[in-house]
């Protein structure tokens, strides 16, 4: 399958489609003036689609899983399992209190190398709780994708505290 979107127009979609500006409190305190609403430009399949691409085109060879964390995650780990071929797994903000009181969706063993696949990266919180579920069931973080790095920190935290980061776009992409 080819890339419908070039990289370039992925990013010009992405702005158009989901840069919001005025004043937004993050999810990780902070206050900015501008705000990347990621269910804007992950409900529109064109820009999905392209992601998709986009992202599997940097999973390394080794690589046995994808991770999504809830809720931003999971139709951007879809759209890269259906462009890779890998299987996913869906983590939960919290284990569910019914049925098979889970908080990660899918199969995974120890020996899955796993690649997470993030939204938007401020400050890397939401995303190294994930890493945490998934090394508590025994498997391996490769390496963590965001769409977005917003260039606030995430790749710092990220990297020390153990994993490869990457991003397809940072906000200066975004011509922010």
């Amino acid at each position: 399958m080819t890339i419908v979107l070039s990289r370039e127009k992925v990013a010009a979609r992405i702005a158009e489609t989901a840069l919001l500006r005025g004043s937004f409190t993050l999810r990780s305190g902070r206050t900015s003036s501008y705000y990347l609403d990621k269910y804007l430009f992950s409900t529109q399949p064109d820009i999905l689609i392209a992601l998709g691409q986009l992202f599997a085109e940097r999973i390394p060879a080794g690589v046995t899983r994808l991770a999504g964390a809830e809720l931003g995650g999971i139709p951007l780990v879809t759209a890269t399992a259906m462009a890779s071929g890998l299987p996913c797994v869906f983590i939960r903000n919290q284990k569910k209190e019914y049925g098979t009181a889970k908080q990660l969706e899918g199969t995974l063993g120890p020996d899955d190398a796993v690649v997470i696949i993030e939204d938007i990266a401020t400050t890397g919180g939401q995303v190294l709780e994930a890493a945490g579920v998934i090394t508590a069931a025994g498997a391996r973080v490769d390496r963590i994708i965001a769409t977005v790095d917003r260039e606030e920190g995430a790749r710092v935290n990220i990297e020390d505290a153990g994993y490869v980061f990457e991003a397809l776009f940072t906000v200066s992409d975004l011509g922010v």
